[in-house]
């Protein structure tokens, strides 16, 4: 049987406060396979965005066990982290963390140049082009709209291919119709790539598109169910 992309097992996660610890995930455990995608839901305050940062290991469990494509994190160094990150995981934020400083074509170079990638403008222009963003690619954040912002942040994420894409709410700083058209583009991409693909919503029609929908109250998951996307999917 083929390993999980994604593979929790008891998780824990707790932070202190000045009122004391505060339980964010209590006892998550969750297997994602390769090529699928996955949308957790719930309340503000469930758990989603943190069990999705765990995931990237951008915060680490309490207690438990994390494994990103056969690699446990709970092991791994912050320098470990971040060059597994760059290689193996593509992080679409909802804030987009674009460089104020820098042009479309340099956020986007940048991931690649860190890691020394040959020719890296080069491939950040041809990104840039399969997200629209060929006349724009000398801009600066400030100069583009929201949704172009958000283009160039998923032009950045996944500008070394990674395997695995995590979103955290993409479509949460964008109106209906923009967020439509970045739905559509990271699906897109992702479905070209042949990525895994798990991201974070509150938005039940963007959940339905995914294979799977994860739902979380109070730290748990209290719900993980195929969607119709699915079924149709696997349907003779």
């Amino acid at each position: 049987m083929t390993e999980p992309v994604i593979h929790l097992d008891n998780v824990h996660l707790t932070l202190t406060s000045r009122a004391g610890p505060v339980h964010i995930l209590r006892g998550v455990s969750l297997n994602v396979p390769q090529g699928q995608s996955a949308a957790i839901v719930g309340p503000s305050g469930s758990g989603k965005t943190s069990l999705l940062m765990v995931m990237a290991g951008l915060e680490r469990a309490s207690s438990g066990l994390v494994s990103v494509r056969g690699r446990p994190l709970g092991t791994q160094s912050e320098d470990e982290l971040a060059v597994f990150r760059g290689r193996e995981i593509g992080i679409v934020f909802q804030s987009f963390h674009l460089v104020p400083t820098m042009t479309a074509l340099e956020n986007v170079a940048l991931p690649m140049e860190l890691a020394g990638e040959r020719d890296p403008f080069e491939r950040s222009r041809e990104l840039l082009g399969e997200v629209g963003l060929e006349q724009r690619v000398d801009h600066f954040p400030a100069e583009l709209s929201g949704g172009e912002q958000q283009r160039v942040a998923i032009a950045r994420a996944l500008s070394r291919r990674p395997g695995l894409i995590l979103a955290d709410e993409p479509t949460g700083n964008l109106d209906g119709k923009t967020g439509r058209q970045i739905v559509d583009l990271l699906f897109g991409l992702r479905s070209r790539m042949r990525a895994t693909l798990v991201l974070v919503t509150h938005d039940e029609r963007l959940a339905a598109m995914t294979d799977r929908v994860i739902r979380m109250a109070d730290g748990n998951i209290v719900a993980d169910e195929p969607t119709k996307t699915a079924v149709r999917s696997v349907s003779p």
